[in-house]
């Protein structure tokens, strides 16, 4: 009976102890960036938000949208900031071209939508060449009221619908 207990003690003991030895990996377990991996890029993980080059790091820490107000192209002084973020990204990061997509909430006809998302889009990229983005490292598509992210008939929806966006695309832009 002894030997039927000690067996799967036996096997859970040493499954159990091959998961103490913290740097097996080469890399520490908290991953706050002192292994071997950390050190060489003090602690950034590439291609996560936390690297500043990294896509992600452009669409969640300076932000990949700005919004309008109802029947506006105009920009805010709030998306000329997020803008200006964006600007020097894109200016640091040269591998990188933007498709910067206009957007408008469901109200008004298909045709009006499409045409107030165009000029929403075309303010984001001539907003980002006079901050040096050169032209032809981004092109505008409209979407019109086609492709919202909120669906409701409230202002709270329509307001988050009002928007262009700017997608990166990867890869060199020869």
């Amino acid at each position: 009976m002894n030997r039927i207990f000690a067996v799967p003690l036996l096997i859970a003991t040493l499954a159990l102890g091959a998961c103490t030895d913290p740097g097996r990996f080469g890399a520490d377990v908290g991953g706050a960036g002192t292994g071997a991996a950390g050190a060489l890029n003090g602690g950034i993980v590439p291609g996560s938000a936390s690297d500043p080059t990294s896509p992600a790091y452009f669409q969640q820490t300076i932000g990949d949208r700005v919004l309008f107000a109802v029947d506006q192209s105009n920009l805010t002084p709030q998306g000329q900031a997020t803008l200006d973020g964006q600007a020097t990204w894109l200016l640091s990061n040269p591998d990188y071209q933007a498709v910067i997509e206009g957007h408008a909430d469901e109200q008004g006809t298909r045709e009006y939508n499409v045409a107030l998302g165009a000029r929403r889009a075309n303010a984001v990229r001539e907003y980002m060449i006079s901050k040096g983005v050169p032209g032809t490292r981004m092109r505008v598509v409209s979407y019109g009221k086609e492709r919202p992210i909120e669906i409701c008939s409230d202002e709270s929806c329509y307001a988050k619908n009002r928007r262009a966006v700017t997608v990166l695309a990867g890869g060199l832009t020869s």
